[in-house]
């Protein structure tokens, strides 16, 4: 939010910690932040793993992660997940391969 575009994205079958890993390294080479910098989740069992914990500590990110019930604490990631998900997902499927969400991914971002 604080960039005020997407800095860094992912596409995986599953809704894993490698998913939201790969979104995490993709933010960090993009941005370089600085320590000090909180990132503020859901609390999605991915986003609570030690993996991803871990590599937020690694780099002096502090994690923050909403209260359950709360639909304020992520209004905005939500309202850009439905987006995409409107804009791109339905609009343009069935998808046949990870690939291919991808790219047509990349250039909604973009």
């Amino acid at each position: 939010m604080f960039a005020r575009r997407i800095v860094g994205w992912h596409a995986s079958s599953a809704p894993n910690t490698s998913l939201v890993l790969g979104a995490l390294e993709q933010a960090i080479h993009d941005r370089q932040p600085a320590k000090g910098l909180i990132q503020h989740t859901d609390r999605g069992v991915q986003y609570l793993s030690i993996r991803y914990s871990e590599r937020l500590a690694d780099i002096g990110i502090t994690p923050s992660v909403g209260r359950v019930g709360s639909s304020y604490d992520n209004s905005l990631a939500e309202t850009v997940i439905g987006l995409f998900k409107t804009e791109v997902i339905r609009c343009s499927g069935p998808w046949r391969h990870l690939e291919a969400v991808e790219l047509a991914t990349l250039d909604w971002v973009d």
